[in-house]
């Protein structure tokens, strides 16, 4: 039992330390070198847990889709109108991309790696799915105008926060992220809503999710040196 302890242990800082080369690094810029350094690891501890650096990328992203999901359905459980929860679902996404290397490192590997199609789409079509059925849920809520097509409307939330959270890394290392989230739901909100609904504008904008979701599954709480 302790050397299984200790190995979840180790494993888990194996990923955190892949997680933050990835992260400033990508994958194809971070060596193993660099990841064991960052990880206080052995190359031999390494591969005890993980056979290639493709092998820890893609657990990386697993976490981060994971993370994801529950983050979907902490957010399903608060009481709040299904706009309400794609507003949070938006911001709570932003708050892990800024403070989660293991979230930061997931998605620029997806989107590294689906340069030449080795990307996965999972996590984006698990983020539409759910956004399509808040969207549905707010049409029926009168929230979201008859009009727009949920599936239609769920790729393009997903799309237009991938957008905004890409540039505000170019241009302020995502320092002004939930600015500039907020920002695109005043320009969206207006546009979407019936006009009878414009004055739940402020509340809806403000809507965020007091169950914050994020780390990795493994196991983190104390360190080790052995495999």
């Amino acid at each position: 039992m302790v050397q299984q302890q200790r190995a979840a242990v180790t494993r888990a800082q194996i990923v955190r330390g892949a997680a933050e080369m990835f992260d400033k690094s990508g994958f194809e810029g971070a060596s193993l070198v660099e990841i064991v350094e960052a990880a206080g690891m052995t190359k031999g501890a390494l591969y005890f847990h993980f056979n290639s650096k493709e092998e820890l990328a893609r657990h990386i992203i697993a976490e981060q889709h994971r993370i994801s999901i529950a983050t979907v359905q902490a957010i399903a459980e608060q009481e709040a109108s299904a706009i309400e929860q794609i507003v949070m679902l938006c911001h709570e996404m932003a708050r892990q991309i800024v403070q989660d290397p293991i979230v930061r490192a997931g998605i620029r590997i997806t989107l590294e790696l689906s340069a030449d199609d080795r990307g996965p789409a999972g996590p984006y079509l698990d983020w539409i799915t759910a956004c399509q059925t808040l969207a549905t849920r707010a049409v029926v809520e009168g929230d979201l105008l008859t009009s727009i097509d949920p599936p239609s409307f769920a790729r393009f939330v997903i799309g237009a926060f991938t957008g905004v959270q890409t540039v505000s890394q170019v241009l302020a290392h995502r320092t002004d992220l939930e600015q500039r989230v907020d920002q695109m739901w005043m320009f969206l909100l207006p546009g979407i809503m019936p006009a009878t609904r414009h004055h739940g504008m402020t509340r809806i904008r403000a809507a965020r999710t007091n169950v914050p979701v994020t780390g990795s599954s493994d196991h983190q709480d104390q360190p080790a040196t052995t495999n």
